[in-house]
């Protein structure tokens, strides 16, 4: 059994730190079959815990209290950062583990102290490669002749500046990890930072400063892909500026004259294709065009995982006496045949699936909303 911490080390030490399974085995105490299954993305039963072991500094635990301890009587601008923590370390007692270890354990230590743990997030010059922003916008659009109100979600990494932008219906856990592995797949790569507003798709809870309770699922996602989240102060939106200025742009560059589509597939479509020619476009004060910076970036970020992480909800539900399934509040018919039998449900972003004993019984479009009707199997 391990930790979600644990296992995001393990995916981020492999893929971003490039550590064998060797050194992963002798910093983390797991198997070697555990590590592969990890490795692999499989999720291996977890617990939580309150707080990680981090058992490659056990003995610089004190060292690194003392220098925090210290520098609450100095300036705030020579105090100092994790990454200052971990080189300190490596040269003064030898350390030999990686410095997302020192970065979490530090974070961990200010925020039980109640600290200021701002100055592992300000970044004065966008680093190539190394950060993006994303949040949701909304929008009108013309759906099958209707006047539809829909959500988009932009993430705009902060050197490149180039945007990308998807449609969905509503602004649920499941569309905002849809919407990440869509963004992930665009870019060819994931970023190792992603800064956030406060969404309660990824948080839990909020703290002082800017420490957070994250979403188990959040956790679990980040986990997989290896990035590392950061959160604005709350009513801070200033802070990821640039992808508050992409969703003004969307509004009133991609969506005017606002869309009349058939579809929100139609509606991505041109979304995609918008982002795909704003490319072209020099951001100000900088001499290259969007593309041409971040051909530059692409080359930084992240590989993919072999495999996407799906998103989709497994429910165990009964068919009732209407010969439907409730879902979200809404009912979906099946065979009046399986009335009061069980079935599984297989619950995508814009499609859900009925099963009776492994065979699908019935398959329709999702609804949003509540106390809704769909009636064609």
């Amino acid at each position: 059994m391990i930790t979600m911490d644990q296992y995001e080390y393990i995916r981020t030490a492999h893929r971003v730190y490039e550590k064998s399974i060797r050194q992963i085995q002798k910093e983390t105490g797991h198997s070697r079959v555990t590590i592969r299954k990890v490795l692999q993305g499989e999720f291996p039963e977890y617990k939580r815990r309150s707080s990680q072991s981090y058992p490659v500094l056990e003995k610089h635990r004190a060292t690194i209290q003392r220098w925090l301890k210290e520098d609450r009587e100095n300036p705030k601008k020579q105090r100092h950062t994790a990454r200052r923590i971990y080189t300190r370390l490596i040269e003064e007692e030898g350390y030999e583990g990686s410095e997302v270890t020192v970065r979490r354990y530090v974070r961990q230590v200010k925020a039980k102290e109640g600290m200021d743990t701002s100055d592992a997030f300000l970044v004065l010059e966008p680093e190539c490669g190394k950060e993006a922003e994303a949040d949701w916008g909304e929008a009108l659009a013309i759906v099958k002749g209707i006047r539809t109100p829909f959500h988009f979600f932009c993430m705009r990494p902060r050197f490149s500046g180039k945007p990308f932008v998807r449609a969905y219906p509503c602004e649920r856990q499941q569309a905002f990890f849809d919407a990440h592995v869509h963004a992930f797949d665009f870019f060819g790569g994931v970023f190792p930072v992603l800064v956030y507003d406060n969404l309660k798709s990824a948080v839990e809870k909020v703290l002082t400063g800017r420490n957070r309770i994250e979403q188990d699922a959040f956790r679990r996602f980040k986990a997989y892909y290896s990035f590392e989240a950061r959160f604005c102060n709350p009513g801070s939106a200033n802070e990821k500026g640039g992808v508050e200025g992409v969703i003004r742009y969307v509004r009133r560059n991609f969506l005017v004259p606002v869309p009349v589509v058939e579809s929100f597939e139609e509606l991505n479509e041109h979304l995609l294709r918008s982002c795909l020619k704003h490319g072209s476009h020099r951001i100000a004060g900088r001499t290259e065009n969007i593309d041409s910076l971040f051909e530059r970036e692409k080359e930084c970020l992240i590989p993919l995982p072999a495999v996407p992480l799906a998103s989709i909800a497994l429910l165990e539900t009964n068919v009732d006496k209407y010969s439907t399934v409730v879902v979200d509040k809404n009912r979906y018919s099946v065979p009046v045949s399986y009335v009061r039998s069980k079935a599984r449900v297989e619950l995508s972003i814009d499609r859900i699936d009925i099963f009776h004993e492994g065979r699908r019984i019935a398959s329709h479009a999702r609804l949003f909303g509540n106390n809704k009707w769909q009636l064609d199997p």
